[in-house]
């Protein structure tokens, strides 16, 4: 009688899958949720990044990060920008450390630090140069005065797409558009200090969203035990 395939004597809920043929197999990358190949990738990804970032580098970040390359979602962009923005130092950088240090760690940090600073600060050196010579120009200012004008507009449509995220919040729709208010008119209208802000607003949000946070944790608990 022919041998039967191994395939034959196994119980129908020990088949197995395709992937499980070899150690070293990995899930069907359409499976997983896409993120940075390498470090080379990582450091390409936010070179290219930060060559395209005129002005308006928090629209060209949440363009590339969450629409085209979909490394993180639009929850999770608001939340990393957040911390990025009360860090010291350039707001774009700090989240350049996050997403480096979050995949590869510390040499992924290093790594995503020199994409992010490395190009640029080439071309500011050469700009600045060229610059130097024409900066006196009526032309040349007017230009300038131009450039400020777009980046306050990409700043503003990326503030608006992001909006939507904002649904997901613990605090609600409601809350976080009436804290943005806030924000706005004590920034731009009072003038108050970054830091009294984030001392007064910045922690009454904290506080709030934590109360939130916990009266839902309280309510899912209580249902487990009904």
């Amino acid at each position: 009688m022919p041998d039967m395939p191994d395939s034959a004597n196994q119980a129908p809920g020990n088949t197995p899958r395709p992937f499980d043929a070899s150690p070293a197999a990995k899930v069907s990358p359409s499976s997983e949720r896409p993120a940075p190949k390498s470090l080379s990738d990582l450091f390409i990804s936010f070179t290219l990044l930060a060559l395209q970032g005129f002005g308006g580098v928090l629209a060209i970040v949440q363009r590339e990060l969450v629409e085209n390359k979909k490394w993180l979602t639009k929850e999770e962009f608001i939340e990393d920008w957040a911390v990025a923005q009360i860090l010291p130092g350039g707001n774009v950088v700090n989240l350049s450390l996050m997403i480096g240090g979050r995949y590869f760690g510390l040499k992924g940090a290093m790594v995503a630090l020199a994409g992010m600073l490395m190009a640029p600060m080439l071309v500011s050196l050469v700009l600045a140069a060229l610059y130097a010579g024409v900066s006196d120009n009526p032309l040349v200012q007017g230009a300038l005065r131009g450039m400020g004008a777009v980046a306050a507009g990409l700043i503003t449509a990326t503030g608006i797409k992001m909006i939507a995220a904002l649904g997901k919040n613990p605090m609600g729709m409601a809350v976080c558009i009436g804290l943005a208010v806030l924000t706005f008119v004590a920034i731009a209208l009072v003038r108050m200090p970054l830091a009294t802000l984030l001392l007064t607003l910045g922690v009454v949000s904290c506080l709030w969203a934590y109360h939130k946070l916990d009266a839902t944790h309280l309510g899912g608990k209580s249902g487990d035990q009904a």
